[in-house]
């Protein structure tokens, strides 16, 4: 049973068509990236997703069921915008938070302090909100929306103001969850995260899907035309005619080949110029590249 199911959602905010026809499902145990740029209507469909506000067409179920109220007791949701308490110390704006959740003030509490040591901040539980840095914000939102240990994990950003090591924390926290079985999505910028953690992504530009499924099956339509080289000596096999398009950053060049099986001509070619390659890598488009490219398509259409 899925976890999340959109079917055909349709909101229009004034005469701006925010989402259109949007339908998706998200199962159990996966992390599902929702992804698109600024404006295409990501945040609108988390907000419909969970009664912030309703389709004006189209069906949203959770759990096997039609939207209910009810249902938001199993959801953990971090929003892009923090919407925190900035003068309430942080283990009693937890507190409060799990209790809106249900939970007992003695059990939040205990959720709370373990959460805050495995996220590293156990010292800034006694300080007040606006006494912290963004990341450490961001991780208190985090773990607010883990408290009450819900069956499905929305997550708009998650990793907004972070260094490489929370941001490392928290992956390893989610992929933590997905092993219990919850279900996470996730809204983010960060494309190398997206195809690190993420199962199924779809791409929306505009309110429209234009991309939907399982990430390494959409990875597999695409050829194996790129190749990272690095290299000292001669750079002039990067003019082979082979190669569609080469970026060389000093010694690290970034190839896209006019086919796949150009790659072993071009490696010979730099070889016979006497050129030192210590690395040569056939690489799959990376999701970053298939987003500009299905996004840029939908521009020009």
């Amino acid at each position: 049973m899925a976890i999340v199911e959109l079917d055909r959602i349709r909101k229009v905010y004034d005469t701006k068509v925010a989402v259109e026809g949007l339908s998706l499902s998200i199962e159990p145990g996966t992390m599902f990236g929702l992804l698109g740029p600024n404006g295409s209507g990501k945040s609108s469909s988390i907000r419909m997703m969970i009664g912030i506000t309703r389709p004006d067409s189209g069906t949203v179920r959770l759990f096997g069921q039609p939207f209910h109220r009810e249902a938001l007791k199993r959801i953990g949701y971090l929003p892009e915008e923090r919407g925190l308490y900035k003068k309430m110390q942080v283990l009693d704006q937890l507190v409060f938070l799990g209790q809106l959740h249900g939970l007992s003030p003695s059990v939040a509490e205990q959720r709370a302090k373990a959460w805050c040591e495995r996220m590293q901040i156990a010292d800034a539980m006694e300080k007040k909100t606006e006494e912290l840095s963004k990341g450490m914000q961001q991780k208190i939102q985090f773990i607010a929306a883990l408290l009450h240990e819900p069956d499905l994990i929305i997550m708009d950003e998650p990793f907004s103001g972070l260094d490489p090591v929370n941001a490392t924390l928290l992956m390893d926290t989610l992929v933590d969850q997905r092993k219990q079985g919850k279900a996470i999505l996730f809204s983010t910028h960060r494309m190398d995260q997206v195809e690190k953690l993420c199962d199924s992504i779809a791409i929306i530009y505009k309110g429209r899907l234009v991309l939907e499924g399982n990430m390494r099956e959409i990875k597999s339509r695409y050829p194996a035309n790129r190749v990272h080289v690095h290299f000292e000596g001669d750079a002039s096999f990067l003019a082979h005619p082979g190669v569609a398009e080469a970026k060389n950053y000093a010694g690290l060049a970034e190839l896209i080949l006019t086919e796949p099986a150009a790659a072993q001509s071009i490696l010979a070619h730099a070889i016979a110029k006497g050129t030192s390659i210590t690395r040569f890598e056939v690489m799959e488009p990376t999701l970053e590249e298939i987003f500009i490219e299905m996004v840029g398509e939908n521009v020009d259409a």
